[in-house]
């Protein structure tokens, strides 16, 4: 087979990485790809976003699946014109994509079908959005409701905070037409879990679980990022809440979409919190999630190459799905100055020290390869990810390797899976 895998990331490169390794791949393509992917695929010079151009490189090319990884192409319907094209792609069509694309919609298909999430408003009108905020009770959270890269969620302590968000997200377009609608939702408190699942429209397939850090600096501090470490397995997802999350939340939202005219086909990521009154949605993603794909796609035994095949034929059922008991944990090394302005082109030394670790993998995340050389070219840059025995030596691992690699300024979290 020939894949070709849409995105730039180090979840690109996790999913070309275990990909690369079926029995089945004669060759892997990825666009744009970056300087790490280059090692196990051609990079494409096409954007996430050209369809068009995408559809000619698989005709070209005679590629046999296309792998739709990042959010934005799957909002915009790339899945959709790819079938159109008489071309097989993994991922949602645009319809089902909603889920992840617009907040609102997915708070409202909660609050329809009665899965449990927070407590909610949404609202077009920023005076509306306004006068809303003056009567509640604090924290509060303000979300922009489309795409924004991970970064549209704002926890606010106060109603000034608040003021602030929305009318920056509404006025000042701090997320562009990501925020021209918010959702306003009650602070939910308790343990953040993130559980990744396989659907195809049928049948749901929950994988192992993970937790991720989104605030940029030690102790949960600072803004959001699309993510500065994650650790899997999560022990606060034990096995009675995994059976709570299935009964009333998995199945229910696979059950919901297809009433609603939107079957899932995919990966559909479920950002859960453990509340004292048990499992609530936070958020959906229509996708592999980042970094969690880094330290989950480490830990299946399966050729991911089968279980992507059987979610696109509605044959999940038929697949027994297995998955390595190491823990697995990733600490991202990013940009001084991640996630505001930050430098880039800076040369990046130590990875092959660090090469011959079988325990240890390295995903590019923003990376460019000149000659044998690679340079920083994004905000996050490299993801760290260690296999142990437990949390504890998948930790030191991790943090073993990244004190071996170098570039100038480079920045990253001392407390991933420090819990």
């Amino acid at each position: 087979m020939k894949v070709l895998v849409i995105g730039s990331g180090g979840r690109e490169h996790a999913i070309v990485w275990k990909i690369s390794q079926s029995r089945r791949v004669e060759k892997v393509f990825c666009a744009p790809g970056n300087g790490g992917i280059s090692e196990y695929a051609d990079c494409l010079d096409i954007g996430v976003l050209d369809t068009e151009a995408i559809v000619k490189a698989c005709k070209e090319k005679n590629i046999d699946l296309v792998v739709v990884a990042p959010d934005d192409p799957l909002a915009i319907g790339m899945v959709n014109e790819l079938a159109k094209a008489g071309i097989r792609a993994f991922g949602p069509t645009r319809e089902a994509a909603l889920i992840e694309s617009s907040k609102s919609f997915a708070k409202n298909l909660m609050k329809k079908y009665g899965i449990p999430t927070a407590e909610f408003e949404a609202f077009s009108d920023m005076d509306k959005a306004l006068e809303y905020i003056k009567h509640r009770k604090y924290p509060i959270v303000v979300k922009a409701d489309g795409l924004a890269l991970g970064k549209g969620v704002i926890i606010c302590n106060t109603e000034e905070e608040a003021r602030e968000a929305v009318i920056s997200m509404m006025e000042g377009k701090k997320f562009g037409n990501a925020g021209k609608t918010v959702v306003i939702e009650e602070f939910l408190a308790g343990r953040e879990v993130s559980v990744l699942s396989f659907t195809d429209g049928k049948t749901i397939i929950p994988m192992v679980s993970a937790q991720d850090h989104k605030r940029v600096f030690d102790g949960d501090k600072g803004p959001n990022t699309g993510g500065m470490g994650a650790f899997s397995p999560s022990p606060f997802y034990t096995e009675e809440i995994a059976e709570v999350c299935m009964n009333r939340i998995f199945r229910p939202t696979i059950e919901a979409m297809n009433r609603e005219g939107r079957t899932f086909k995919g990966v559909l990521y479920f950002g859960l919190i453990i509340t004292e009154q048990g499992p609530k949605v936070l958020e959906y993603n229509a996708r592999f999630g980042d970094p969690e794909t880094q330290v989950v796609l480490p830990r299946l035994k399966n050729d991911l190459l089968d279980v992507i095949d059987a979610v696109i034929d509605e044959r999940l059922d038929q697949i027994n799905i297995e998955w390595d008991d190491l823990a697995s944990l990733c600490v991202i090394m990013a940009s001084e100055g991640y996630p505001k302005e930050y430098r880039k082109g800076l040369k990046i030394t130590g990875l092959e020290s660090v090469r011959n670790d079988k325990d240890i993998i390295i995903f590019h995340a923003g990376t460019k390869k000149v000659g044998s050389e690679y340079y920083t070219s994004g905000g996050r840059v490299l993801g760290i990810t260690a296999l142990g025995r437990d949390l504890k030596e998948a930790r030191n691992k991790a943090y073993n390797a990244v004190s071996q690699i170098h570039f100038d300024g480079a920045h990253y979290r001392r407390d991933i899976g420090d819990i």
